[in-house]
């Protein structure tokens, strides 16, 4: 077992020569805990005597805490002023909702305007069916005669063989990727990535709500452990209601400490 985490751990992200390595949590996830599904499965369900299974906790990686990024609102302006205008929509439709990239990528089929839901494709093949906010309803109602079929396209600028200039192409993961690149490099945007303005809308959320439980529905986490990464926004705007109730416990005055603290260090 062993062996074969070491062996997966030394595998690339991509078939390229400079490509980083897969990080931990795609070792777990990809390799031990699946074969911890199936040792399982094959105790409880199929009654196979396994008395050489591996202690799975032994073979986990150790995942770095993700870190939570946040955009701020002077880069917010920066990139707004040099993505294509479609584009763009395009990323603030992805802060509005908490979408992932992929799942951002929408045919009209899975937009209900009646119902006021988008319904789409998520992590596993999992369905998720997200409410439409009055922004969301806006951004998808200005695409709404540009594609019979795609929501979020681009105006060609340039002819090629396979397509016309001012033409209506559908924007691709891989179209999406290297405009982002190119604009966030451009804005001076450094250590943002696009899947941070999922974190965006699940910071937005929480401080407007405090409700854990209610970001972890509109992410649409297997888990509410992968969650809690945010509840150091619930600090923050605890930490801000303290300071606040405090001053108005003393308005206008400065709070004199404790004689016990200004003599602790001679209290021995």
């Amino acid at each position: 077992m062993a062996k074969l985490v070491a062996w997966r751990r030394g595998q690339c992200r991509k078939l390229a020569a400079k490509a980083p390595l897969i990080a931990p949590a795609t070792v777990n996830r990809s390799t031990t805990q699946v074969l911890q599904r199936i040792f399982t499965r094959g105790r409880k369900v199929w009654r196979i005597p396994l008395p050489k299974e591996p202690h799975w906790r032994q073979h986990m990686l150790r995942e770095p805490e993700e870190r939570i990024r946040e955009l701020r609102q002077d880069e917010d302006q920066a990139l707004t002023a040099v993505m294509d205008p479609d584009y763009e929509v395009l990323r603030a439709f992805s802060i509005a909702s908490g979408l992932r990239m992929r799942e951002s990528l929408l045919r009209w089929s899975q937009v209900d305007f009646a119902a006021g839901v988008v319904i789409t494709v998520g992590k596993g093949g999992k369905t998720i069916r997200m409410p439409m906010t009055t922004t969301m309803r806006r951004m998808l109602m200005s695409r709404k005669d540009h594609h019979a079929e795609f929501v979020f396209t681009y105006r060609v600028k340039r002819t090629r063989a396979d397509r016309c200039r001012g033409e209506r192409r559908p924007i691709t993961i891989q179209g999406l990727k290297a405009h982002w690149r190119r604009c966030r490099k451009k804005a001076g945007v450094a250590d943002y990535r696009w899947h941070d303005n999922r974190h965006t809308f699940a910071t937005s959320l929480l401080r407007a709500t405090g409700n854990l439980k209610l970001v972890h529905n509109a992410l649409h986490h297997a888990r509410i452990e992968t969650t809690t990464k945010y509840a150091h926004v619930l600090d923050d705007e605890l930490r801000a209601g303290m300071e606040k109730a405090d001053r108005r416990r003393q308005p206008g005055t400065r709070r004199r400490m404790p004689k016990w603290r200004a003599t602790s260090s001679n209290a021995s």
